[in-house]
């Protein structure tokens, strides 16, 4: 399908419709997320990333994942007294694998997530998304922090078993159960290669547990940290923007960004 007519298609569909639908690769595996855990028990993060990417690309997700929600928010600028506002999409739930009756979330490292966005036009939120995410939440739970074996995969299958005992059949965009992996410029800024950056994981009373942080090298993940995906275009103001025009532009890149730079689009491609 051109991407001219893709674009137009998922405008309308938007037009129609509060949540936007994100079409996935056609579905050719039915891997159940119960089954993904099962055979993934032993494997180390480079293993665990090819695994999930391939069913991923194989369109193995649950249906809800199919369809982003709406997040509102606004800025005002006062050297002119002009107030903005936009309307991003975002997934409802953190990145899982698996169909709509057994289905898990998964962590991968910044640069697998890369690609599904890419695949999905998507990008990875900023620091000020994941706060705006939050307080859009319909479900919003208490973290729940593990301490052995943090970035082992059965440890990852426990923690969305837990969540799911907390959630408790609750629908809607949810949060406070993971860390994001975000786009920042403090990725650029830390003289260590290869970093990923975190953020977020709220308390009930909206304080985030996990400051923006860069201290990991890309290929650490462990339990906490979930892969939130938005999609690219933007509307502001009435008009569709891609997230990149938004970055680029000192106004309004306040929609989306708090931090003083905004040039980090992107994680790379490995």
């Amino acid at each position: 399908m051109p991407r001219v007519l893709l674009l137009l298609l998922l405008t309308i569909m938007v037009s129609c419709h509060k949540d936007m639908r994100i079409l996935w690769p056609e579905r050719s595996s039915s891997m159940t997320g119960t089954a993904f855990y099962h055979e993934a028990f032993a494997m180390k993060w480079a293993a665990r990333d090819s695994f999930a990417l391939e069913q991923l690309l194989k369109g193995n997700a649950p249906g809800f994942l199919h369809r982003f929600v709406p997040v509102n928010v606004s800025y005002t600028d006062s050297s002119k007294a002009k107030t903005y506002r936009a309307t991003y999409y975002v997934s409802p739930d953190y990145l899982s694998v698996g169909t709509s009756d057994d289905w898990a979330r998964i962590n991968i490292t910044p640069y697998a997530a890369q690609l599904i966005a890419d695949t999905l036009h998507c990008f990875l939120p900023t620091r000020k998304m994941v706060d705006d995410i939050y307080k859009a939440a319909a479900v919003k739970l208490e973290p729940v922090p593990m301490y052995a074996f943090r970035d082992s995969t059965p440890t990852m299958w426990q923690h969305h078993l837990i969540i799911e005992g907390q959630r408790q059949g609750k629908k809607g965009l949810i949060a406070g159960i993971k860390k994001d992996v975000v786009i920042s410029p403090k990725i650029n800024q830390d003289p260590r290669p290869q970093r990923v950056a975190i953020y977020g994981w709220h308390k009930t009373d909206g304080t985030p547990i996990q400051p923006l942080y860069t201290g990991h090298i890309y290929w650490w993940v462990d339990y906490s940290q979930g892969i939130r995906l938005v999609y690219r275009k933007i509307k502001v103001d009435g008009k569709w923007m891609d997230y990149t025009e938004l970055l680029q532009d000192p106004v309004l890149s306040k929609l989306i960004c708090d931090e003083k730079r905004c040039d980090f689009l992107r994680y790379p491609l490995r």
